[in-house]
C-alpha cells in the first residue's frame, strides 16, 4: 500500500484494495485520475456517485439546469428541499458529502463551441450523459480533436444504450455509430417520450462501471462494440460497431491496427 494513503482512505477503500485486479496501485491510480461528467441529470447523477464513491480524484460536472419537481423520479443526487437550485451546486452538495476526500468542480454552463474545449482538456476521460444529439455530437467531436476516451449512454422510455469512443486509438467515434441525419435530430427526448426512472440507474450505473475500467485498464472495452438494454424483455444485446473512414470527425486519424 502507498504511504501516500491515508487510514481514512485505506478504510474507504478497503474492498476496492482486497482486489487484486485493483489493489493499492489501481486505487492510487483512481485516485489520481480526472472525469468530466456532461449532465448532472438522470445519467450523470448514477455516474457521479459512483466514481465519487470510488474515489475518482476530481470530478468535473457539467449543467446548466435548476432542478425541477419532475426530475426527481431518476435524478437522485437531488432533493425535494433543493427545488429550485442549480443542479451542479445540488450535486456537489450529495457527492462531497458521500467523499469529502475528492475534488468536486462544478461549471454553471451551457456546454458549446466556446467553452467544450477547455473543459475536455481539463481532464482525462469524460463521460456523456446528455439528453439531445447537439450536445453528444459537440462532445464527441471536443474527445477527438483532444484525444480523450468518450464513455456515453443514452436512454429513452425503457430502453439504453452505452459505448466506449477511442477513435485516437483506431476505433470508430460516435458519428460513426450515428451520422448526422434530420430523423436522428428530431429524436424525441425524456420529456416528449417519458423515461422509466430505473434505466437511467442501470445505465449510468453501467457508465460509470465502463469509466472505471478504462482508468484501471480492466476488462475489455466497450470501444467497438454498443451495449442495447431492453428493460422489458429483461435482455442485453452487444453488436459490434466499424468505424467509418468517411466520418467527417474521425476519418482522418489513423485507422486501427492490424490484429
Amino acid at each position: 500500500m502507498s504511504p501516500d494513503f491515508t487510514e481514512a482512505e485505506i478504510q474507504r477503500y478497503s474492498r476496492h484494495i482486497l482486489l487484486p485486479e485493483v489493489g493499492g496501485t489501481g486505487q492510487l491510480r483512481l485516485r489520481n485520475a480526472s472525469v468530466l461528467i456532461i449532465g448532472a441529470g438522470g445519467l450523470g447523477s448514477p455516474v457521479a456517485q459512483y466514481l465519487a464513491a470510488a474515489g475518482v480524484g476530481r470530478i468535473g460536472l457539467v449543467d446548466h439546469d435548476r432542478i425541477e419537481l419532475s426530475n426527481l423520479q431518476r435524478q437522485i443526487l437531488h432533493t425535494t428541499e433543493r427545488v429550485g437550485s442549480l443542479k451542479v451546486d445540488s450535486a456537489r452538495e450529495t457527492l462531497s458529502a458521500l467523499n469529502p476526500e475528492i475534488v468536486i468542480e462544478t461549471h454553471d454552463r451551457r456546454l458549446d463551441t466556446g467553452n467544450a474545449a477547455s473543459l475536455v482538456r481539463g481532464y482525462d476521460l469524460v463521460c456523456d450523459g446528455s439528453d439531445n444529439f447537439e450536445t453528444r455530437y459537440l462532445v464527441n467531436a471536443t474527445c477527438v480533436q483532444a484525444q480523450r476516451t468518450l464513455v456515453s449512454a443514452a436512454v429513452t422510455r425503457f430502453d439504453g444504450q452505452l459505448s466506449t469512443f477511442r477513435p485516437h486509438l483506431g476505433g470508430p467515434c460516435y458519428e460513426c455509430l450515428f451520422p448526422r441525419s434530420k430523423s436522428v435530430a428530431d429524436a424525441p427526448s425524456c420529456g416528449d417520450a417519458g423515461i422509466f426512472g430505473v434505466v437511467t440507474g442501470v445505465l449510468g450505473t453501467l457508465q460509470a462501471t465502463e469509466a472505471l475500467k478504462e482508468i484501471l485498464g480492466l476488462g475489455e472495452t466497450l470501444a467497438g462494440r454498443l451495449l442495447l438494454w431492453d428493460a422489458l424483455a429483461t435482455r442485453f444485446t452487444t453488436i459490434a460497431i466499424a468505424r467509418d473512414p468517411t466520418c467527417p470527425v474521425c476519418g482522418h486519424l489513423p485507422p486501427e491496427p492490424s490484429p
